[in-house]
């Protein structure tokens, strides 16, 4: 299979170079799955039930989420809905939504899609990420019950988020990391076949701090002192994230690439 995630789509310019690129990105990949977090896509906090329609319009296969996930409380209702979108899986008990789902792609491959949220430096009240990640893939294994699985690990740590992608090597075609908007340099395979990148980066304007406009961000550090709410830069997008091809017999990675395209970042496309 050929498989693109998307990192965290931030606000306007994001979501709409998205939502622009998916059509000719599914094309001259000749996907057969595309998944974007959408977490921060609508103003930078949170998503819309517009939003995400608009996007599987586009293309993608699915939806994951973050911190942010219920920002927007109308997406709420929205969530019980559509099982194409992701909250985090580790969340309390009784939060709406799902942490996990199985979609079936154009082409008839299962491909299992989770979404799970570190503990380190964030602030949400959380359940185990790893006994929770490792609970959804027991329960559906790759190569059995699923095609390829996808754990996105919306996560702050670095060292966390690579000891997930250690937890769950052989288990599942790709491990990618989502939350701190800037794209990583460890692209790999792991010695069980497992696909990483500690972070996906952002789909959105780089000339920004992590998406948003500079001036309130850099008040508050030079200062200490918040005096309005941050915004997104709203320039020039690029969409950052990953490729991975995986083997049709088990599921595993036989390749991964970053993916960078257009804006202020260096371009990078499969290999």
């Amino acid at each position: 299979m050929k498989i693109l995630f998307l990192g965290d789509l931030l606000g306007r310019s994001g979501r709409t170079a998205a939502i622009d690129a998916i059509p000719r990105l599914r094309e001259r990949l000749d996907l057969d799955c595309l998944v974007v977090n959408g977490e921060n896509a609508a103003g930078g906090f949170g998503i819309t039930s517009s939003i995400s329609n608009a996007l599987f319009d586009a293309g993608a296969d699915a939806i994951t989420l973050g911190n942010h996930a219920f920002d927007n409380r109308e997406i709420i209702g929205h969530l019980a809905r559509e099982d194409r979108i992701v909250r985090p899986l580790n969340f309390p008990k009784g939060a709406p939504g799902r942490g996990s789902t199985l979609i079936e792609t154009a082409k008839g491959h299962r491909v299992l899609v989770i979404n799970a949220m570190g503990r380190v430096f964030m602030s949400q009240s959380l359940d185990d990420p790893f006994a929770a990640v490792e609970a959804q893939l027991e329960a559906c294994p790759l190569g059995m019950a699923c095609d390829a699985a996808i754990v996105d690990f919306h996560a702050e740590a670095t060292s966390e988020k690579q000891a997930m992608g250690f937890w769950c090597d052989g288990r599942a075609s790709l491990v990618v990391g989502t939350h701190t908007h800037v794209p990583t340099a460890d692209t790999r395979v792991l010695d069980g076949g497992t696909a990483y990148q500690t972070d996906a980066g952002m789909c959105g304007d780089y000339d920004s701090v992590i998406g948003m406009d500079k001036e309130e961000p850099l008040r508050r550090f030079v200062t200490g002192l918040p005096s309005g709410r941050f915004e997104p830069k709203v320039g020039e997008a690029s969409l950052s994230g990953v490729y991975v091809e995986t083997d049709d017999a088990t599921g595993l990675a036989v390749s991964v690439s970053p993916f960078r395209q257009k804006g202020r970042l260096s371009e990078a496309w499969p290999v």
